[in-house]
């Protein structure tokens, strides 16, 4: 089989590290009429993200809970509650480490400015996209009509809703991800020409070792964790859900993941009714080391610009984050974009913050995706206690 071109096979990541890089050289050479061009490309394009990310929520989201609302009963509760509550600790698991450690790996006060902050990189001008919907707006329609039509008869509804879920994913994959490189390079040519950049940068090298390291803790207590309450060897558990964890780095899917992660949980003794069950569900609900990811690069940015912030701020912040990312689309990146919603209404981040965020989650986007399937197998030992062998659970 002829080997795909180049362009495809350097993949998204690729073309990130890519911007980074052009970003930081240019930015010391361009003049700043070529800047602003950039800078002008990016404030039009963070309108339209602006206008796009509450229908993306609404129609990821609201299609999510009515096939959540087609499952097994109890089984299926229990499942979503699991992995929305693991989920929930690995976002405090980020919020305590960084609160004791970011502050003295971090310079506090240390204000990012953005493009508009200078007259002299302004964008030549500005096209208003005003959404139609806010955020929350958007996340409560979503839990009111996917919560409504799973109940109903007609599938009309459900069907409008559906189309509108692959008009999203057609806009993500066709539009925004495409774009992304390019936006990237405009906020880091920008970051350089202002003399940001070298400060961001080492500020956040310093947090990619922190947050890997709590990826390995991460994943550590849930299968300790899993194997207690099932009875089984934690660490064997933990060394069969290997293969499952290198095949999600390489692929940087778990939908792609999924028949690996789902031998290697067999193997673990896991009744296999309950893993063909749990694994693909938790594939798309579970998201503990993304929510991680994002968590302690939010929590770094904040406070690097000498943003308040408090327990209650991230607490609420978290809690709405694990929904938002849930049936995030199967691209690269995919959970950030929903993210990108909470990370603004929630924690007031602007464009250029959350440009960060995506190029820092981006470059990440492996190593999240392989604690997420890694953990996907404790979680299911914990199904498995109380599930495992039992015939009268009805399994789809």
């Amino acid at each position: 089989m002829p080997k795909p071109p180049f362009f495809k096979r350097i993949g998204l990541l690729g073309y990130i590290v890519i911007a980074i890089i052009a970003g930081l050289g240019l930015g010391f050479i361009l003049p700043g009429w070529t800047v602003r061009i950039f800078v002008t490309i990016n404030t039009l394009f963070s309108e339209f993200l602006g206008f796009v990310i509450p229908f993306l929520i609404l129609s990821l989201v609201a299609p999510a809970i009515i096939e959540i609302g087609r499952g097994a009963g109890k089984m299926l509760v229990f499942t979503v509650v699991l992995a929305y509550v693991a989920t929930i600790l690995s976002g405090l698991l980020a919020y305590g480490t960084g609160s004791l450690l970011f502050p003295s790996v971090i310079q506090p006060g240390t204000v990012i400015s953005e493009a508009a902050a200078s007259d002299a990189l302004q964008p030549f001008f500005t096209l208003e996209i005003e959404p139609v919907m806010t955020v929350t707006t958007s996340l409560v329609l979503a839990f009111v009509l996917g919560l409504c039509v799973s109940r109903l008869s007609s599938t009309a509804l459900r069907d409008v809703l559906f189309d509108c879920r692959d008009v999203i994913i057609m806009v993500i994959r066709g539009v925004i991800v495409p774009f992304l490189p390019f936006y990237i390079f405009g906020i880091f040519l920008d970051m350089t020409y202002s003399g940001e950049a070298g400060s961001v940068l080492g500020t956040f090298i310093k947090v990619i070792g922190i947050i890997f390291v709590l990826h390995v803790v991460l994943l550590v207590a849930q299968y300790l964790i899993g194997g207690w309450i099932d009875g089984k060897n934690p660490l064997h558990c933990l060394k069969l859900i290997l293969p499952a964890y290198f095949t999600a780095l390489g692929t940087a899917s778990s939908a792609a993941t999924i028949p690996v992660t789902l031998k290697q949980t067999k193997l673990m003794g896991i009744d296999p009714a309950v893993a063909d069950f749990t694994v693909p569900l938790c594939a798309t609900i579970h998201l503990s080391g993304s929510t991680l990811k994002i968590v302690s690069c939010a929590l770094a940015l904040m406070i690097l610009k000498g943003m308040p912030y408090d327990f209650p701020l991230f607490m609420n912040f978290i809690m709405m984050l694990a929904i938002t990312m849930v049936a995030a689309p199967g691209v690269p990146g995919g959970a950030v974009m929903a993210a990108l919603g909470v990370l603004s209404s929630i924690l007031g981040f602007t464009d250029a913050d959350n440009a960060l965020i995506i190029a820092l989650y981006i470059t990440m986007d492996s190593f999240g995706t392989a604690c997420n399937v890694s953990g996907d197998g404790a979680l299911t030992l914990i199904v498995d206690r109380f599930f495992g062998n039992r015939k009268s659970v009805a399994v789809n």
